[in-house]
Parts: structure tokens; C-alpha cells; sequence
């Protein structure tokens, strides 16, 4: 029997309280690691198919690692960089203009975030009082929630459901909820669902935070991969920038996974109140990395290699998938396939997406992410390893051969 601490009726109620550590529930990607090592445990020389993993798959450009290397060895890059150098501000407003064609002011309108899984931890302490409410969608990236609720506030989720595109419902949001909210998250090209935004979106966006006295929070990680026309920032559509601010990151987009490098942008107060948050979480990420990561900003070609490798992996799981019986097509944007979870297979039933990904890893092999937040979804993703096209179809042809004989139910 163990021994609670002395300190156990200590811990702040926003994480348990006395009863932290003591719960029972696992957590979905617990889940997933578990069956993971049950099926190569059960099933030795049989290959795990792997898409489940939500990370690139490849090294950063030689250019940038190049880079890096230089700027590791100067004396001047061996400070704290707090709220962030220049040259890397500089860079991701010319990225901006370049990209989508949107002006920026460098100091004012630009801040650093060490990744931006960060600035999403720290934007709800900018607003959240206790009784405020952050809206997100569901599923979706939930760090601006938990700290919502750290925070004192409450979260309504907004449920993306396939009738609808894949885009909230702003006008079904119930009027006492509007009132109290201060902040709506949102996330395009949305992971999971591949769904990407259009202007007239965005402007149904701008028109509810003016009329609810909303702050916007646009996650838009993964706008680099988008198959579905050109990439859009919400700051393109006019009056965004008056509502609030678009969070970016290095790492989709080009292949900088845990080089923790992004921005947050947009109206200058609310980068500011961002930039006053973050002064006093943390001093900065490494000004080499921040320079690195200044010469990926300055790549057209590297974000477009990137995209062309992701979509010709995606079109392919598409078919793949299509031929054993899930009604998969192309997502609009971001590396993962989001398709209906099957029901039953192998004379076994499923009551969820959770059951089914169980089945799919532990018997077949097959890994693959359960979402049950708006009905029954499994995420694919293309970031799996292979070491060239040819690599690429012999892992499609697997797939096929280990689902086709299932009898997958819908």
C-alpha cells in the first residue's frame, strides 16, 4: 500500500485536487501506445502500420540545419532572447506579405512562442476570468481549454459536424453562453478533420466576435499543407486583424517538429497582452534556433516540397482506404485523412471510435487515432515512415491486404 505524500491535500483543485494522481482513467493516447505494444508483443514479425503518429516524418531542410549550426557557435546568440529577436519578427512579417499578401508591423503586430502549443496556454491569461467561457471546436486541440478552465473559466464546445462542413455553428451557440464568452478558438485547415476555411467563414467569424465582443484565436499550424486552393489566413479577411490574432508554427509546415518555433499575430494590443504573459512564463527560445528558423521563413521552395510530398501520400491513402470499404476522401488541408469509424469487422462490434482503433491495433497491426468527440471518426495520418514512393505503395498494398478480408461494417 502506498502512502499518500504529505503534501497530497495540497495540489490545486484544477488538477484534482487531493484526489490527484489517483484516478483510473487512461488517457487516448495511453490507449494507443498500449495497444501498440501489445500488438508487437503478440505479433513480432508482423509490421505496425503506423498512422497514428501526428509529426513529420522527415529532417528540416539542410539550409536551415546549416544555419543552426552557424548560429550555435556566436557569441552574441547565447542570451535570453525574451519576446524575441528582429530578424526572426522581420521574417515572419515578410512571410506574411509574401504568403498571403498580409501587412504587418514587425514589433507591434508579431511575437514569438516558444512552438504554439505555448501561446495557446498562455492567450486565455490574457482574458479568462473565472466565469468566462472560451468557445472551441470539438474535436479539436484542447490546451486553450484546459487553461481556460485553470483559469476559472468554462469551455463550450462546438461540435464540427460533417453536415456542416466541418465548421461551427455560430449561430446555435445559446445566448446566456455568448454573453459570458471572451475568446473563440478555431483551427483551419482543422486537424483532424482536413476541413479548410473560406473567406465567407471568416467573415461570418469577424461579424460574430464585433456583434458578441469576442476575441478570435485562429490555430493555423497546419495552413502550409492545404490541397484545397491557395493557403488563407484569417488575417486576410478585412476587419480580422480588429478582432484577433492568428497563432503560426514551424513545424508542419516545414518539417521543424521540436525545434519549438512559431508566432502569434494580429491586433497589436492583444499581441502585447500576449507578449506581457509570455515575459513573465518564460525568456525566450534560443536566438540560433530563431535565426534557423528565419532562413525557413525565406523558403518558398521548402513549405511547397513539403506539400507536394503530403498530398501525393494522402491521395494515396485515399484509395487505399476506399478499396477496404471506408468512405475516405481527400481532406481540404493538413496531413491526416479523418474518415467515418467502422461498426463492426472481423465478427466483432464497435460502440466507438475508441473500439475500433483498439480492434484495428491490437488484431491487425493498424494504428490509427479514435475521435468520438462529434460522432465516430478515425484520424489517419501520412507522416508515417518510408523512404521513397516506391517505399510509400508497398505500405498502401499491406494496408489494403490486412483490411480487405474484415468485412468492415458502416
Amino acid at each position: 500500500m502506498s502512502v499518500d505524500p504529505w503534501f497530497q491535500t495540497l495540489f490545486a483543485d484544477r488538477i484534482g485536487g487531493a484526489g490527484y494522481g489517483k484516478g483510473t482513467e487512461i488517457y487516448k493516447f495511453e490507449k494507443i501506445k498500449r495497444a501498440k505494444r501489445k500488438a508487437l508483443a503478440d505479433h513480432p514479425d508482423r509490421q505496425l502500420l503506423d498512422f497514428g503518429i501526428g509529426e513529420n516524418d522527415d529532417l528540416a531542410a539542410p539550409v536551415v540545419r546549416d544555419r543552426l549550426k552557424a548560429e550555435v557557435d556566436k557569441v552574441e546568440n547565447r542570451g535570453y532572447a525574451d519576446n524575441g529577436i528582429a530578424a526572426f519578427k522581420e521574417a515572419a512579417a515578410a512571410f506574411m506579405a509574401r504568403q498571403f499578401g498580409v501587412t504587418l508591423d514587425p514589433v507591434n503586430e508579431v511575437c514569438h512562442c516558444i512552438g504554439s502549443k505555448p501561446a495557446y496556454a498562455m492567450l486565455p491569461a490574457c482574458f479568462i476570468n473565472p466565469g468566462d467561457v472560451t468557445l472551441m471546436t470539438a474535436p479539436g486541440y484542447p490546451v486553450a481549454g484546459t487553461y481556460t478552465r485553470y483559469y476559472g473559466g468554462t469551455v463550450h464546445r462546438l461540435p464540427l459536424l460533417a453536415a456542416n462542413g466541418f465548421f461551427p455553428d455560430l449561430d446555435g451557440i445559446p445566448a446566456d453562453v455568448k454573453q459570458k464568452a471572451k475568446l473563440l478558438v478555431i483551427n483551419y485547415p482543422n486537424s483532424p478533420t482536413g476541413a479548410v476555411a473560406t473567406k465567407d467563414f471568416y467573415k461570418r467569424v469577424v461579424e460574430f466576435a464585433h456583434a458578441h465582443k469576442v476575441v478570435v484565436v485562429q490555430d493555423a499550424a497546419h495552413i502550409l499543407l492545404t490541397y484545397q486552393g491557395e493557403p488563407l489566413s484569417f488575417l486576410q479577411v478585412d476587419g480580422a486583424k480588429d478582432v484577433g490574432v492568428e497563432v503560426h508554427s514551424l513545424s508542419k509546415g516545414f518539417n521543424m517538429i521540436g525545434w519549438r518555433m512559431g508566432w502569434v499575430c494580429g491586433h497589436p494590443k492583444i499581441v502585447q497582452a500576449y507578449a506581457d504573459v509570455k515575459d513573465n512564463s518564460d525568456s525566450g527560445q534560443f536566438m540560433a534556433v530563431q535565426q534557423a528558423s528565419a532562413e525557413a521563413l525565406r523558403s518558398v521552395e521548402i513549405p511547397r516540397e513539403i506539400r507536394v510530398k503530403y498530398e501525393r501520400r494522402l491521395r494515396k491513402l485515399v484509395t487505399a482506404l476506399a478499396q477496404v470499404g471506408f468512405e475516405a476522401k481527400m481532406p481540404g488541408g493538413t496531413y491526416f485523412l479523418y474518415a467515418k469509424a467502422p461498426t463492426a469487422a472481423g465478427g466483432k462490434t464497435f460502440a466507438n471510435a475508441e473500439e475500433a482503433s483498439q480492434f484495428l491495433i491490437v488484431d491487425q497491426s493498424v494504428c490509427c487515432v479514435p475521435w468520438d468527440d462529434a460522432g465516430a471518426y478515425l484520424r489517419f495520418s501520412v507522416t508515417y515512415t518510408a523512404k521513397d514512393e516506391a517505399a510509400e505503395d508497398v505500405l498502401m498494398a499491406e494496408t489494403v491486404a490486412r483490411l480487405k478480408g474484415l468485412n468492415l461494417k458502416f
